[in-house]
This record gives structure tokens, C-alpha cells and sequence, in this order.
């Protein structure tokens, strides 16, 4: 058995259907390439068949990527099938992921078939697949809660219809390690073409066992983890890509095996992700939180000092967490800007370069220090984001504690072109700038979450600010950045505004093309 483990990264299918996850077109292609960039194997580019939004997506990505195979998901019924094929076809190494519900539980009330008949659909999906590519995977959903003869039988009848790589998914992260592990054991050694396909699985994290399942699997035989960053996804997420990647890396001793990923670019992924959904990451998050490498406890400093090794068992430089030094600034030429963000893994055409460049000199200005997480959080906002229908232009805000007089806010913005002003006051200063673009855009959106991050250290910190609002049926998240927080909301709170007026649109597109 080889000990080479392949990633499979569905951060942009499974890890999009997290609450407030959502991401648009120019920042699915700006986070698929990141995934080339830290060495994922395969990327699970969308759901085509789900909305003409994600179908698209999932084209352009496709026609974008490089040497990574690009999966689309599928239900195990043709439209899907031929859908997915139509829409990863144009990638250098496409793949589609179907899959099929396995449990008692789940055939009887969400398939209401047979296992027979689920036996004959697992066979006709796949092989309507391999007709378009022999890269097929086949998903055998809600595994942890199927019995394992017929769990034998349709991997071996989908092996033999023409699948190359077989999921067994903890989907509602039911299983526990050993028992997970001893079922994933029994199906590969039952299973009498198992040697014919790659074994893979896919954890949830309802229970917090995502990762210690998916290392689980790995140890008895799979050769795929299904992972995304920072372990986002549906419900309480899935199996984070770091925390496997470094369970591997740091206690090679133990597994004895081998990856491709770079493990220098797991934080600047997790980051990226953290600012494309306007989700920070949790300071306590492992491997990549902003306290995995801090030590407050004497005892632990003092033996950090003496010897590194006594409280780390890797380096932040080994994860991307090298602390970064003053090399961009106001005085920095554009060679120097557009050689700094190559460095960081982005690619600016002369447009996008012009735009960057006057950014930071404006924020050289008014920061005296420069570090690379303000310059991702910079390109983030100034290229990576959808076309503003509303763009602010000047804010300013008055308040105090002296009574009497409320706090006030005026606001300057552009909405469909048009230069409008407003005014107005508020229980506090961010809700007097929140109410007055309200008024100006004449929208009433609810305010569901506000939070408020330092970027970097010290006093001129670029403060980051995440706001989540929800209007009828649709909600949006939009982020602001800026070394004055008010401005960084009245930012924050037009950005959302934009994903807002965009959902609707895509909303009403679906909804004419069904009609």
C-alpha cells in the first residue's frame, strides 16, 4: 500500500454552505488559487447542479486551474451528472463526485427506496460518469450509519461500474475514532476489488471528532482526506486541512506518511478564507489561532527560553506564522509593492497593481508599519470583491459622553453613480452611521452580528470589522478595513449592503428561470 495521503479541499462547496460563508465569483477564483499555491490535490470546486451561480463558478474555475484535479458534485441522477461533466470539463484534470445515501435510515425516509434499487442507481450513476472521465468518485452518504455488508457491495459494484475513488463520509459526525476506524477496515478488506480504487473519507465535527476520524481512517488503509480550511462547513464544519496536515507532518514517527502540501501556506490560507467570509479565526483555533504560539504561563516561558522544544511541537514558520518586517511603506517604489504581493502568491495585472499601489501609500500614511497581514487585508478589499453598486466616500462621526446631544454621523457615498449625502444621529456612533446609509439607500436591514478585529499589533492597528445583516430572506456578511474603526464599519456596512443587492439578484434570476 502506497503512504502517499491525497488532500481533497471542499472548502469551496462544502465549506460555502457554512452559515455566512458565502463567497462571490472573483473570490472563489482568488481562493482556488490559493489551494494550487498550498498543494491540495484535488479542490471540490461547487455543486453545479444547485444554481446557475455555482455552475458558473465552478466553470471558471475549472478553466482557470492548473495541474489540480477540479471536482464538481452530483447527485447520483443524470441531469446532475451531465450538468457537473459540463461544467469541470474544461479543467486540465476534471473529477465528478457523485453520491448516494447508504443508510437504513436514509434510504427508507430521504430516498424511500430499497437497497436494491439504491444498488442499481449507484451502478447507473457511475457509470454514466465514467462515459465523460475515469476520474470518478462515488460517495456512499451517511456511511457511518450503513450496515456493512451492503456498504461491501455497493463499493464493489461501483468499483466495478468504473469508480477510481471511493468515499466513506461520517456525514452527521455520528462515529467515534475506533469504531469509525474498524468499519473503514472491514469495507476495504471485504470488498473484493478494493485494491482497484482509492478509499477516502469525509468527517463532520457534530461530536469534535472530524480530525481524530479522519486520522482514524487513515491509519487502517485510506489514502484521501476530505478537508477544508479552517474546517468550515455545513453544520459544525468538517475536518480541518491544518490540523490533519500537521498531525501528519509533526508525528510522521507515528503515521509514516507523506503529503503534498505546503505547510508555510496553511496560515496564509486560513487567513485568506478569514477574510473572504468576514469570519476571524478563533484566537484558540489549532495550528493557525492567534494563541497556538503564545505562552503566558511563567512556568512555560521559562522553559520556552531555555529551549523551544519544551512547550512547541513546530514552528510558526513551519505553518506561515513567521513574524513579518517593515518592507513595504510609503517610500516603496511599485517594482518593490508588485514584488511583495508575487511573494504572498498574488498575481496583479497593471490595473489591479495601480489600484493596490495608491492603497498603500494612503495607508503608509497613516500607519507607520506595514505587515503582511494589513497588505492581504488590503488587496482583499481593493480587488477581490464585487462591483459596488454603493461606494463610500467620506464619513464623519461626532460623539461624546456629555449629554444632551446624541451621536451624530454624516455620511458622503455614491449609489448607481450618483454623489448622495445624509445625516443623522444614534444611540451610539456606529449606529448613527449604520441609520444614516440606511436612509441614504432606503433599506431597513436587521443588524445580526457586528464584531470588531485588530489585524496587527499596536495603537495604528488596521482595525477589520464584520457585520452581518438580513433583509426579508436574504442576509448578507460584508468587512471593512481601516485604521479608524468607524470608518471600517460605515465600510463594513456598505460592503454587506452590496452582497446584499447581489443575492437578490441572483435570487431573482433563479427564481424567472424556474418560472
Amino acid at each position: 500500500m502506497h503512504n502517499r495521503v491525497y488532500f481533497f479541499d471542499t472548502t469551496l462547496r462544502d465549506g460555502e454552505q457554512s452559515p455566512g460563508a458565502t463567497m462571490n465569483l472573483q473570490e472563489k477564483l482568488r481562493l482556488a488559487h490559493q489551494l494550487e499555491v498550498l498543494g491540495v490535490d484535488i479542490m471540490e470546486a461547487g455543486f453545479p447542479a444547485s444554481s446557475p451561480g455555482d455552475f458558473e463558478a465552478v466553470r471558471a474555475i475549472a478553466a482557470q486551474a492548473g495541474e489540480i484535479q477540479v471536482a464538481g458534485l452530483a447527485r447520483c441522477v443524470e441531469n446532475d451528472i451531465d450538468r457537473c461533466w459540463d461544467a469541470v470539463k474544461s479543467a486540465r484534470n476534471p473529477r465528478i463526485h457523485i453520491f448516494l445515501s447508504t443508510s437504513p435510515l436514509h434510504m427508507k425516509h430521504k430516498l424511500r427506496k430499497e437497497p436494491e434499487e439504491v444498488l442499481k442507481m449507484a451502478v447507473a450513476g457511475v457509470r454514466r460518469c465514467a462515459a465523460y472521465t475515469d476520474n470518478v468518485e462515488f460517495s456512499a452518504e451517511d456511511f457511518s450509519r450503513s450496515e456493512r455488508d451492503f456498504l461491501c457491495r455497493i463499493v464493489e459494484a461501483a468499483i466495478k461500474a468504473g469508480a477510481t475513488t471511493i468515499n466513506l463520509p461520517d456525514t452527521v459526525g455520528y462515529a467515534q475514532p475506533e469504531e469509525f476506524a474498524a468499519l473503514v477496515d472491514y469495507v476495504i478488506k471485504n470488498t473484493p476489488n478494493s485494491d482497484k480504487a482509492v478509499f477516502s473519507v469525509h468527517c463532520h465535527d457534530d461530536l469534535g471528532l472530524g480530525v481524530a476520524n479522519t486520522l482514524a481512517a487513515l491509519k487502517v488503509g485510506v489514502r484521501q482526506a476530505e478537508v477544508t480550511l479552517s474546517g468550515i462547513g455545513e453544520r459544525a464544519g468538517n475536518a480541518s486541512l491544518e490540523e490533519v496536515v500537521m498531525a501528519l507532518s509533526v508525528r510522521r514517527d507515528y503515521y509514516a506518511l507523506d503529503h503534498n502540501i505546503r505547510t508555510e501556506q496553511l496560515y496564509p490560507s486560513c487567513r485568506l478564507l478569514s477574510m473572504i467570509i468576514g469570519q476571524p479565526i478563533p484566537n484558540n483555533k489549532a495550528v493557525v489561532g492567534a494563541n497556538a504560539f503564545a505562552h503566558e504561563s511563567g512556568i512555560h516561558q521559562d522553559g520556552m527560553l531555555k529551549n523551544r522544544e519544551t512547550y512547541e511541537i513546530m514552528t510558526p514558520q513551519s505553518v506561515g506564522r513567521s513574524a513579518s518586517s517593515l518592507v513595504i511603506g510609503k517610500h516603496s517604489g511599485r517594482n518593490a509593492v508588485r514584488n511583495k504581493f508575487e511573494s504572498m502568491g498574488y498575481k496583479l495585472d497593471e490595473e489591479q497593481l495601480n489600484l493596490v499601489f495608491e492603497a498603500v501609500k494612503q495607508l503608509a500614511d497613516r500607519k507607520k508599519t506595514l505587515h503582511d497581514d494589513d497588505l492581504m487585508a488590503l488587496i482583499q478589499q481593493e480587488i477581490y470583491r464585487i462591483p459596488d453598486r454603493l461606494r463610500l466616500r467620506h464619513v464623519s462621526v461626532q460623539s461624546s459622553d456629555a449629554g444632551g446631544v446624541p451621536p451624530t454621523a454624516a455620511v458622503l457615498m455614491d449609489v448607481d453613480g450618483m454623489e448622495k449625502s445624509g445625516a443623522g444621529f444614534g444611540v451610539g456612533p456606529v449606529d448613527a452611521l449604520f441609520n444614516v446609509i440606511a436612509d441614504i439607500v432606503g433599506r431597513e436591514p436587521e443588524l445580526e452580528q457586528y464584531a470588531i478585529n485588530a489585524i496587527t499589533g499596536g495603537t495604528d492597528a488596521l482595525g477589520e470589522v464584520t457585520v452581518r445583516i438580513r433583509e426579508k430572506a436574504y442576509s448578507a456578511v460584508g468587512r471593512g478595513t481601516h485604521p479608524d474603526i468607524f470608518v471600517a464599519s460605515a465600510k463594513a456596512y456598505v460592503d454587506a449592503l452590496n452582497h446584499l443587492a447581489k443575492r437578490e439578484e441572483e435570487g431573482a434570476r433563479i427564481h424567472c428561470q424556474h418560472d
